[in-house]
């Protein structure tokens, strides 16, 4: 008699039924889309303290989420090309490229896929504007503001963004006292 052929025993859990895992996962997996993204770190010094440009938008619980400008490639842009376009519509602001600070990439998912999100980060010197959010095409930016970039290590909602933010400190302050 096999484990399959025995009746349970009232009282006594019997151990689940063996399925294949990637048959089971198989059954409910998302098709998986690659996006690529940049953005960065448009800072302004005054008297002595930088300041980046933020942006506030609506997370998908619906709160205000503090992050940095960023935006999907379009048709013939570097990334580094992206970044300054996406700075200046969605927070007003025009820098000109100082270094590549580093890419991060993340997983979400949407009603159709998984999304693997690739975004390159840049720093840039700002030159010119106005911090605002009335020239952001898709209208998702709500708010934008300079913030001291060390509040920004708390201000911004995400972590990896956060860690972009240490990437640039310790570029600017490098060899000196913090």
């Amino acid at each position: 008699m096999t484990t399959h052929d025995r009746l349970p025993v009232p009282g006594i859990p019997h151990p689940p039924r063996q399925r294949s895992a990637t048959r089971s996962w198989n059954r409910f997996r998302l098709p998986i889309s690659e996006e690529t993204s940049a953005g960065g770190l448009c800072v302004r010094v005054d008297r002595g303290i930088p300041f980046v440009a933020v942006i506030a938008r609506r997370g998908r619980n619906g709160k205000l989420e503090w992050c940095l400008p960023k935006g999907h490639l379009e048709n013939g842009e570097t990334a580094v090309e992206a970044a300054r376009r996406e700075i200046e519509e969605e927070a007003g602001v025009r820098g000109e490229p100082i270094q590549r600070l580093c890419t991060i990439d993340y997983w979400f998912s949407s009603p159709r896929s998984r999304v693997h999100k690739t975004v390159h980060h840049y720093l840039f010197e700002y030159v010119g504007g106005e911090i605002t959010v009335d020239n952001d095409p898709d209208q998702e930016a709500e708010e934008a503001a300079w913030v001291p970039l060390r509040a920004a290590l708390t201000k911004l909602a995400y972590p990896n963004e956060r860690r972009v933010v240490q990437v640039a400190l310790e570029l600017l302050y490098q060899g000196s006292q913090r």
